[in-house]
């Protein structure tokens, strides 16, 4: 009998190997500048290549086109594509963080810079990337069987904007 393909062995039914999947986020002028705050904010985060438009174009000649970043095991692309597209809150990214601690490193390191704060744990940086921060805990408490205690917690969320641990924790117990 054939075994089974799982997920994680990245195989296509056929036999070929999954290609990576690798969001690219659209600038207008920032992807280096992007990819350099990005990869301060993340541990274990780095700039993977770039290359830079030549004369076919179709942006001026030496400037960025791409940048290739790798946040913490995630690969991304940061595209310097035009003033076409903006960001929105249709796509985002959720960090799931192990404590509170985690989540106002991330939240205030997001945020800085003229970025926005945003109901519910979510923050839009200063290029209008928009981020999910969110302590595993929440995901746990909004698990609970007991759906009155996971009601009182989505109940609290949604006063917040940083999302606050402890105080989820209080709603949780009622």
């Amino acid at each position: 009998a054939a075994a089974a393909v799982l997920p994680s062995d990245r195989t296509l039914e056929k036999g070929r190997p999954m290609p990576p999947i690798r969001p690219c986020l659209w600038f207008d002028t920032q992807a280096e500048e992007a990819a350099r705050f990005y990869t301060s904010v993340f541990p274990d985060s780095r700039i993977v290549g770039m290359q830079r438009y030549g004369s076919a174009g179709p942006r001026e000649e030496g400037l960025v086109m791409t940048v290739e970043l790798e946040l913490d095991g995630t690969r991304f692309i940061a595209l310097n594509g035009g003033p076409d597209f903006t960001f929105n809150e249709a796509v985002s990214f959720e960090i799931e963080c192990a404590d509170q601690d985690e989540v106002d490193r991330y939240w205030d390191a997001l945020a800085s810079g003229g970025g926005a704060e945003g109901p519910c744990g979510w923050v839009k940086d200063r290029y209008g990337v928009s981020w999910q921060v969110v302590p595993k805990r929440l995901n746990e408490l909004v698990a609970d069987p007991d759906r009155e205690r996971a009601q009182r917690v989505v109940a609290a969320m949604l006063q917040m904007r940083k999302l606050d641990v402890a105080e989820l924790e209080r709603a949780a117990e009622g």
